[in-house]
This record gives C-alpha cells, structure tokens and sequence, in this order.
C-alpha cells in the first residue's frame, strides 16, 4: 500500500515549465517521503483466533460509527483510520491490512444491506472449492454449484442465488467490473485472501460501491478457512434505509455505458448502411466499420467525465449506489459520444505510426484491412466528432462552437506531441532534457482529458470552463499519469512471462530516458545509445533491458520519476483545493485518485536485484483509462 498524503502547501502552476524546471535545476537528491511503493506482506496478518477477530470486527464496528459518510474516502484515508484503530487496540501494524478492511466494511455494511439481493452481487474465490474431483463444471460466469454440494461454495452460492444475487466463483475476473458498469449490481459481497482484498479495496471505495469483505485467513490457496458465520451475518440479510448517505459516480458511469449499448443508433443514425440491402456495398464501407470500432471496446471513461462534469456543474443532486441511471440530454450525450469519436481515431492512427498489432483483444484495423483503410476510418471518426457536436439541434450553437474549437486546439496539440515523438524517434537528440520530455507528455496526454472536462463544465455554464484552472489540473494529472504508464513499462514479471522495458527499447523520447542521459556518466550514455540505436545484437532481449535497467538504476530513475508523479498529483490537488464548488471539487478529485492510482507490484528497481514479492494478479482501477491521450 502506497500512502501519497495531500500537500497543503503545494502550490498551484501556471506554466509547465515553471512547475518543473525547480525540480531540475537543482538537481534535488530523490528524497522518498511520500507515496514510496514497498512490500506489504508484513502488513496482511490476519488475528489467529476468532475470539481476536471477533474483538477486531466490533472494534471496527464502532469507531466506523465516527466516520463522514457523505463521501467514499479513497484508500490513502483508509489506511489512516486502519492505523488510528490499531494504535487504540494496541496492536502491531502487521493487522494494518485487515483494520483496512473492517472499518471499511463498517463504512458501507448499512448501505449494503439497503440494497435488494436481486441488486447484489456475491463473489467467492478459486480456492474455497475442493480442488481435486471438483464436478462442477465453468459457464461464463464461474463455477455452476448448483447440482454439487460437495463444497462450501455450494452453500453460499445456491442461497445467494435463491435470494436474486448475481454470483462469480472467479476471483479478479474483469467480468465483474463490466457487470457492476452495465447496471446489473449495486453492492458486492466478497470473500478474498487480504492480497486479493488490498487490490481491489480501493477501487471500490473510490467509485462509491457499498461492499462488505471476508477475508480468508490466509493467502495459501491449498488449505484456507473463513469464518463462515461472517458471511451469512450479511448475506441474507435487508435492512432497508431512509437514504443511502455516501455518493457514488457508479451511476454516471453506466449513463456513459447506456449512451453506447443502448443508445448508439438513435443518437448517431446510419447514412450509408440504414438500408440493410446496401450494407455491403463498397460506398457503405467506411461507415460501416467507423461505427462497430466507436460502439464497441474501450473503457468509454472520456465519455464518462465528460457525463459527470456536466452533472457536477448543473448543480443537479450528488447520486448514491443504487440510484437509478439518470436521463442525459441528447445534446450532451452526442457531445460525450464526440469524445469519444475523436480518441478512437486517435487510436487508429496511433496503431499505424506504432505498427501495433492488437486492440481491445482483436486485429488492429491497419492489419486487418490494410494501412490505406485503417487511415480513412481514422478520418471518417473525426468526421463523426464534429458531426455529433455541431449537428446537434439540442445544443445551443455558441456552446456548439465553442466546444467544437477547444476540441480542435486538442487534436492539434496531441498530433503535436505524438509528432514529436515521431521526430524524436527519427532522428533522436541524446541531449534531450527531462523538461524536454515533459514538454512532450504534456501535448500527448493531457488535452483529451482537458476536452472532456471543458466539455462537460461549457454545456453546463460554469464559469470553471473559461478559467486556467481546468487546463493547469489536467496538465499536472495528464503528466502524472504518463510517467506512471512508462513505470509500468518496466515493472513485467518474467515469472509470469511478462517482458518488461518494452516502451523503452522502442526507442521513445520518455522521461525515464531523459533522467538516465542527465546524469549517466560517458560510459553509461554510451551503452544506452548503442542498447536503444539496434547494437548489441549478440545479447537477447532480456539481456539488453538489463543493462538498461542497470543503468537507469545507478542513476536513481526510477525513485526521481516516482518523486515526480507525486509532485504532479500534489500540485493537482493544491488546484483541486482552490476550487470553490463542492461538487466539482470532488469529481476532481476522484479524477486524481482514479487515473491515478497505483496498481499493487514490484517497483522496477525490485526486479534488479531479485527482492519482491511472489508474483500476484494485477487488477485495473474501475476506469483507469490506457491513455488519457496517445500513451
């Protein structure tokens, strides 16, 4: 668990350069006060007896009676509480993990119990289930329980599903994140090992779904307990409230969801293929495959905070878990569906200039119906964008307009960044600076999340959208986050056959590189020039990206990278402060928190020299975009 506390004295900037060359010029030792990614193993103890646990549970259960819950806090928060329980219990900081998860099951325990079963969602682990002569056979939502009783799923599942609850028996499925955003569940009942729980806690917690957690009493998934009768205190039970206190963008993010699975064809009628005679035609091509690649795939988290700006800043009621899908205006929803349109042909294009070969799980246009096609679809999708904004008779035409010109400084200024990459990676100039890099991240990442954001705040008239402000915050998280991307780049896991440093070897302006070439020695530039211009072809793959991260390790990349994304995410936030208006200010910052936030694993420099922990499952934040922009 990474703790990344808020400065309160963090000031805001105004200039890229001017918020980052401090952090340069004086070349600053890479101090890790804040936000430092460390093996939690130590902290996921669960208390050997129930009576302890028992003791636990109340305890928890009566310091969450303090906490404010108007709002979901994030995991950060959650960590301090857990750390405030133990100190009042007296007990070691090897229970943080489980404290952690107690208080946030008392945080949301009433509000989960309001929720109707046919509204619930039970999900239960691999290893519950007897793993040898297990009869019970896979459909596409786990294990079919039902006709065995062999095990302790068997109880659980076929009560939950009498009562109407939705059941998984498939721990870290992304099946569940799609179900929880398609409107099919309001609350999840987990039971999980503490590894399991740490992953995912914060996620649930930040996008506002009321859960309640078992933890199993340990990690080896061989021979793990549970205390049964915790599950069944909650399981069966409905205890209805007068309202539901804490808000949630859950909501808002299925509006996001419903505009494409269910609204698609209204919104954006066919021309060329509304005749079903005519669809195979060659004129009715180009249409055809633009509106299957913007229907279909993708996170559509544009969209979404495109859809809550405009909900935060209509002044309309904060929603709860469990409120219905609020109606969207067709005006604003064609403008959120614009976005998303011009981020697929972002996509399209990108996808040819890194010759990539997959997307969303399929064949990249450009392999499957050549380069020629993929770059004319890309152009029919921009079409599309402007199509929806200013052919829209729901939208008034100076809102029109003036969404439509942000839209187009924000293509120009991606088709920048990426250009640069381009030039960069051509002709590549190892005198290039951390600013340099920046300056590029900054192009390449931030202007599709300040569109969305611009959006949302113009159809809705706050004054917030003709301020510096939104620009500012969308650049520092914009920034944050691409530094983030390319320390995931290097944090593969050959145990589980991932190859890291792959961004590196192709040869891209990154900031990680920018850092190492600052302050490499001659030798070292030397090598890293040689590594990334195609030398050293005697050494395999794997071999090269050691060297690599040798080097990037001598020079404390990896620490002063990180110490960056948490300057990043403190200026943000010290914006974030500024503003005057509750609802956007919470919206703003569950945009920090989500795109964000951190996936749990072995920081780059732990694979050097062998210290990690065992390799585990990576899960994905709710909405964490893949880029924000071109990543």
């Amino acid at each position: 668990m990474s703790t990344v506390p808020v400065s309160e004295t963090a000031p805001a900037k105004t200039n890229l350069k001017s918020s980052h060359e401090a952090d340069f010029d004086d070349d600053p030792a890479p101090v890790r006060k804040k936000g430092k990614r460390r093996s939690t193993s130590h902290l996921k103890a669960v208390p050997e007896t129930l009576e302890q646990r028992e003791t636990f549970k109340k305890a928890a259960e009566q310091y969450a009676l303090g906490l404010d819950k108007s709002r979901a806090f994030n995991k950060n928060e959650l960590e301090k509480h857990a750390r405030i329980l133990l100190d009042q219990m007296q007990l070691p900081e090897k229970f943080l993990g489980f404290s952690m998860v107690m208080i946030g099951n008392f945080f949301w325990k009433q509000q989960f119990l309001a929720i109707p079963f046919h509204r619930r969602m039970l999900l239960l682990p691999h290893c519950l289930k007897h793993a040898e002569g297990c009869p019970a056979e896979y459909s596409e939502f786990g294990l079919d329980c039902e006709r065995c009783g062999a095990c302790s799923i068997a109880d659980y599942k076929v009560r939950a599903e009498q009562l109407g609850y939705k059941v998984l028996v498939a721990e870290g499925s992304p099946v569940v994140l799609k179900i929880i955003v398609s409107g099919y569940i309001d609350g999840i009942l987990g039971v999980a090992c503490l590894n399991v729980l740490e992953k995912a806690i914060d996620k649930i917690l930040i996008a506002g779904v009321p859960s309640y957690a078992v933890p199993l009493h340990s990690g080896d998934c061989m021979n793990t307990t549970l205390d049964e009768a915790w599950v069944w205190d909650v399981l069966d039970k409905y205890e209805p409230l007068p309202e539901k206190p804490t808000a949630s963008y859950v909501p808002l993010m299925r509006a996001s969801n419903k505009i494409f699975d269910q609204d698609f064809e209204r919104l954006l009628p066919r021309v060329r293929t509304k005749d079903g005679a005519k669809q195979n035609s060659p004129v009715a091509f180009t249409e055809s495959i633009s509106y299957d690649w913007l229907a279909n795939g993708g996170r559509r988290f544009r969209p979404f905070i495109t859809l809550a700006a405009w909900h935060a800043a209509s002044g309309s009621d904060m929603l709860t878990a469990g409120d219905e899908t609020p109606e969207i205006p067709d005006g604003v929803a064609r403008v959120a569906m614009a976005i998303e349109a011009f981020h697929k042909a972002s996509l399209v294009h990108d996808d040819i200039q890194d010759n990539d070969q997959f997307r969303y799980g399929k064949e990249t246009l450009h392999r499957e119906y050549g380069t020629g096609q993929a770059i004319n679809i890309g152009d029919h999708l921009i079409g599309l964008g402007y199509r929806l904004i200013l052919g829209s008779r729901d939208l008034d035409p100076a809102v029109a307009v003036d969404v439509s010109d942000r839209m187009s400084i924000a293509h120009i200024r991606l088709c920048d960044g990426q250009g640069a990459e381009m030039s960069w990676q051509q002709s590549p100039d190892w005198n290039i600076t951390p600013l340099d890099a920046l300056q590029i991240y900054s192009l390449k990442t931030s202007p599709a999340f300040e569109a969305a954001l611009y959006a949302g705040l113009r159809m809705a008239g706050h004054k917030l959208a003709s301020s510096d402000m939104v620009s500012n915050f969308c650049r520092h998280v914009g920034v944050a986050f691409q530094i983030l991307n390319d320390l995931k780049d290097w944090q593969g896991d050959r145990d589980n056959k991932m190859i890291s440093g792959q961004d590196a070897l192709a040869l891209r302006p990154t900031l990680l590189l920018a850092l190492a070439l600052k302050d490499a020695d001659e030798e070292q530039r030397a090598t890293l020039q040689k590594i990334l211009c195609g030398e050293f072809t005697e050494l395999s793959e794997e071999a090269r990206i050691d060297k690599m991260r040798a080097i990037f390790d001598s020079c404390g990349v990896f620490e002063k990278a990180e110490t960056l994304v948490e300057r990043s995410q403190e200026r943000a936030e010290a914006i974030v402060e500024e503003i005057d208006d509750d609802r956007i200010q919470s919206l703003l910052q569950f945009f920090v928190e989500t795109v964000l936030a951190r996936d749990e694993g072995p920081t780059p420099a732990e694979h050097l020299d062998g210290t990690r922990d065992a390799p585990q499952q990576t899960s994905q934040p709710v909405f964490v975009p893949l880029s924000l922009g071109r990543a």
